[in-house]
């Protein structure tokens, strides 16, 4: 995850601290060194380059996450220390109705932010960062001075926001090729749990920033992480008997998305053999292979683009169809 110094020149110049899309890792690492501030778009008209739920962490010396283009981050950062400071909560209107006029958005959007200050020992907080480990859906409720959170959703009274999290996505990969390597380092950077799996591979993990690794074979492997709904699997090891026990622990399970790298003329002979050791044809169905997006490249990145793709209108509901034919 991606942290910075607002104030530094460089963070200044390029904002690095706004490819981190999830706030709870900023969160997390910033209450470990003391009270943050959290800044939330509650309301938006109009449009805009971010959604209403959209966050901003501010720590000692961090920031992470955007909530505009750019037009409104120099000022929600400095209302952010001001609570830091004080502990009193505020809500910013930008666009109409807002009372700075001379801040403008230049894509006519009105956006509401709550800024609130959130210490280590805030027990909604704590309950937020423990589902989160859990992987477990949290449900966020705040009116900037009185916080709630649970698994289920909670009620919510006159001027509170409530914000739904879900688990963090989640990738693994399995294989140790070029290919395999730049569908983990693009999973990492793009937000993704990233963990790469290579049975009996290397003792030392491969040098990719964000990227678990495991070398036991795929069956323990994934049965130890876990395959929840969150999780989406690429098989690229290049070898059959590898890739059908993967394929095996990870069709039938709650993962949403299961890719196989690999030739599309093997593929009957795959499915058969996959059929006869008693997946379903629903099981089979959620098998995407080839791997990926149609976009014409074989190179590993232009491979890895296509997969995370692939992976990411799949969890957005866009209409990707499976092309595997069962």
């Amino acid at each position: 995850m991606t942290f910075d110094r607002f104030d530094d020149d460089t963070a200044a110049a390029w904002p690095l601290y706004g490819l981190a899309d999830d706030a709870r890792p900023a969160l997390a690492f910033a209450l470990d060194r003391g009270p943050a501030v959290l800044a939330t778009i509650i309301g938006l008209g109009g449009g805009g380059p971010r959604s209403v739920g959209a966050q901003m962490v501010f720590g000692e010396g961090l920031v992470s996450g955007f909530l505009s283009g750019g037009c409104i981050e120099g000022e929600v950062v400095a209302h952010a220390r001001a609570c830091r400071a004080e502990g009193e909560a505020r809500r910013l209107v930008y666009g109409e109705g807002s009372p700075w006029p001379d801040i403008r958005l230049l894509c006519g959007a009105r956006i509401e932010i709550l800024v609130e200050r959130v210490t280590p020992d805030d027990p909604a907080v704590r309950t937020l960062l423990d589902l989160t480990v859990r992987r477990e859906p949290a449900f966020w409720v705040t009116d900037g001075l009185r916080r709630r959170c649970a698994e289920t959703p909670e009620a919510v009274w006159p001027g509170a926001f409530e914000r739904a999290y879900e688990p963090l996505p989640r990738l693994i990969v399995l294989g140790g090729d070029p290919t395999a390597l730049a569908i983990a380092s693009l999973g990492a950077q793009a937000g993704f749990e990233a963990v790469l799996i290579r049975a009996k591979g290397p003792a030392t993990p491969p040098p990719l920033a964000g990227v678990a690794y495991r070398r036991d074979d795929a069956r323990t492997a994934l049965a130890a992480i876990g395959l929840d709904a969150w999780t989406a699997v690429a098989v690229c090891g290049h070898d059959l008997e590898l890739d059908h026990q993967a394929l095996m622990a990870a069709l039938p399970s709650p993962a949403p998305y299961v890719g196989l790298l690999g030739a599309r003329r093997r593929l009957p002979e795959r499915l058969a053999r996959l059929k006869a050791a008693g997946l379903s044809d629903r099981d089979l169905a959620k098998l995407r292979a080839p791997i990926g997006l149609d976009l014409g490249g074989k190179a590993p990145f232009e491979v890895a683009v296509a997969v995370i793709g692939e992976i990411m209108a799949a969890r957005h509901g866009q209409p990707v169809i499976a092309r595997t034919a069962v």
